[in-house]
């Protein structure tokens, strides 16, 4: 009998163990082109305008969190398995906990047409927020798909100086004989043809296991047709205080970050060509600066040669060539010098990888990553990253010596749009310098080698036009570049008199930026060419009529079609009219282009001193 049982228990293992390996290979060959999905659903979430657009790309959401909810579940029961979950205990008040539910539950109950409350509580209670969170989450959401009519409740009960927090629906109910069955893996009542909306039965398994981890009893009690009432025995708060980290350990109710919008250098480490592209498209609309490998050997190679010194690395686990993320991770921080923030991007769920990231202090998230969830946790780890600090404490810009490529300063006080230009720029090869305030600019340029300066027309304390009339008075011949608002073409053209060779109208496109820049550096290398410019826009602008030109010189001073009709005491329409024949005759097709046009050809006709 006992050879029969070890035989037994041993044929028990291979197939758990067999079963664990299929989880995790099917895991992972599914969330690949789920994270391609999910990327370009996010893409387009951001660039669709019609309704019915947002509409179908709402629709592809809730079926790529219907399918990713599903592997998330199997992710959670092998996290637990692996050891990786640990529970911190802290004292907080269960209020707290209970009025996040209600949030986050009544939406749902009443599309059910279902009723749902919840009965406030002032105790508080030890406990893991995080994971009791989940195991209330879990048996909210089972309440509520198994009650077709009637209602759920959520309360607590005081008793033996602890405290029973309770679920009541009023459900089909559970049969007696299967009260213990349902805390099995993928066991489930009432669904025989494994209805997708019912998810895969692993709901109850989780809030059990998550209780025994911390000592938390789970219970249930009901009757067949009539409802369930399941409760978790809680201690209460040994001395009735409550723990500030609390609050934040609730996490789904985080408002996120009040430092802004950072950004930063970062390493994309992905062989998928598809998820590589789409992350790039991504992080550089973010403003991120973005370098990518298709392997950790040649993520290696460009942090040892010195092409980038990454401010947080994006790996994903699964890699070609014998090197998976975490080791990508491991060998860039030790080629740095310095603990770079890293997230590992994984649709492995076996133990294995769960505690092989754990171990490298990696961050990770599951496959497939929702573009916000990213976002979320680049912009908790970029801050912390020292390295992102040293990189953007602005340099001398004085280089010793003359020769060396032409050096970029980027102004502005947005770290978001600042971020935005320096990528795009360093991407085409530049070297740039940014900084925040004209103050920190001047405190550091120096002149003697090739510039131009992008500069933002509204800056705190010194405004990018005092910046440049500053610059114009001590002599220094700064090819600059203003940015502008949409509604700014007087300042534009007060930029231009001020001593701008151009201006770029917001919102900035790359190709529009580059060539600006490259115009400019052409034009103070070569002042025949800058000649030749001038006196083809004044070609253009004599091809007006004297009254087109009044109009002209209205438009670009900043006044309406409707204001100028009146002073010219012509009619709206008519001065419609003239504004299209002068954009058809100068050939510009924005009101910057017209301005950057008149200017140039107003510099020609001066008489020369």
């Amino acid at each position: 009998v006992a050879d029969e049982l070890g035989v037994a228990k041993r044929q028990a293992d291979l197939a758990n163990a067999a079963k664990s390996r299929f989880l995790a290979a099917a895991s992972h060959d599914l969330r690949q082109p789920l994270q391609t999905l999910a990327l370009v659903q996010g893409l387009l979430a951001k660039n669709v305008e019609s309704d019915k657009a947002r509409k179908l790309v709402s629709r592809l959401d809730d079926t790529l969190g219907a399918m990713s909810g599903m592997l998330n579940t199997l992710l959670d029961i092998n996290q637990i398995e692996a050891g990786t979950v640990h529970a911190e205990i802290i004292d907080f008040p269960v209020d707290s906990l209970l009025e996040q539910m209600r949030e986050e539950f009544t939406y749902h109950a009443r599309a059910k047409g279902l009723v749902l409350r919840v009965v406030p509580s002032g105790l508080s209670i030890s406990s893991d927020p995080r994971l009791l969170e989940q195991m209330i989450r879990n048996l909210l959401s089972n309440a509520l798909k198994y009650t077709k009519r009637g209602k759920v409740l959520l309360g607590c009960r005081r008793h033996e100086g602890g405290l029973s927090l309770q679920i009541w629906d009023t459900g089909i109910g559970i049969p007696d004989n299967e009260l213990q069955s349902i805390f099995e893996e993928y066991y489930q009542l009432d669904n025989a043809a494994r209805e997708r909306s019912r998810g895969l039965g692993l709901g109850l398994s989780i809030v059990h296991r998550l209780g025994v981890l911390m000592g938390h009893r789970v219970q249930v009690r009901s009757r067949p047709g009539r409802g369930s009432v399941f409760s978790v025995e809680i201690k209460l708060a040994r001395n009735g205080t409550v723990s500030r980290p609390a609050e934040a350990a609730l996490g789904s109710s985080s408002k996120g970050s009040e430092a802004g919008h950072h950004v930063g250098s970062i390493l994309v480490v992905e062989d998928d060509p598809d998820v590589r592209e789409l992350l790039e498209v991504f992080l550089r609309d973010e403003g991120h600066e973005v370098t990518s490998a298709h392997d950790g050997v040649k993520a290696c190679e460009l942090v040892t040669g010195g092409l980038v010194r990454p401010d947080l690395i994006l790996s994903d686990y699964n890699l070609p060539n014998g090197m998976n993320g975490t080791a990508v991770a491991k060998l860039l921080r030790d080629a740095l010098h310095h603990p770079v923030p890293a997230i590992i991007l994984t649709g492995d769920i076996s133990t294995g990888t769960l505690s092989s990231v754990a171990l490298q202090d990696c961050v990770q998230l599951n496959k497939p990553v929702k573009l916000r969830e990213l976002t979320q946790a680049i912009q908790r780890l970029l801050p912390l990253s020292r390295t992102a600090i040293q990189v953007r404490t602005p340099r001398p810009a004085e280089v010793p010596g003359d020769g060396g490529p032409p050096v970029i300063f980027v102004v502005d006080d947005d770290d978001g749009i600042r971020g935005a230009i320096r990528a795009v720029l360093e991407d085409d090869g530049r070297v740039v310098e940014d900084y925040d305030t004209c103050e920190a600019f001047l405190a550091a340029f120096r002149p003697g080698r090739e510039a131009c300066l992008v500069i933002d027309a509204y800056l705190p304390g010194m405004n990018g036009l005092t910046l440049l009339r500053r610059l114009r008075e001590a002599g220094h011949r700064l090819p600059a570049i203003m940015i502008t608002g949409n509604s700014d073409v007087a300042i534009a053209v007060q930029a231009m008199k001020a001593g701008a060779s151009d201006f770029i109208e917001k919102p900035i496109s790359r190709g529009e930026l580059l060539g600006c820049v490259d115009r400019a550096l052409e034009q103070s290398r070569d002042s025949g060419k800058r000649t030749a410019w001038q006196a083809d826009a004044a070609t253009h602008m004599a091809e007006l009529t004297p009254r087109q030109h009044q109009v002209m010189e209205m438009v670009l001073a900043g006044h309406p079609s409707k204001n100028i009709a009146a002073d010219l005491g012509i009619s709206q329409r008519t001065v419609e009219n003239h504004r299209a024949s002068i954009m058809t005759k100068t050939g510009t097709k924005s009101l910057p282009a017209l301005a950057r046009l008149a200017l140039a050809a107003a510099v020609a006709d001066e008489p020369a001193s």
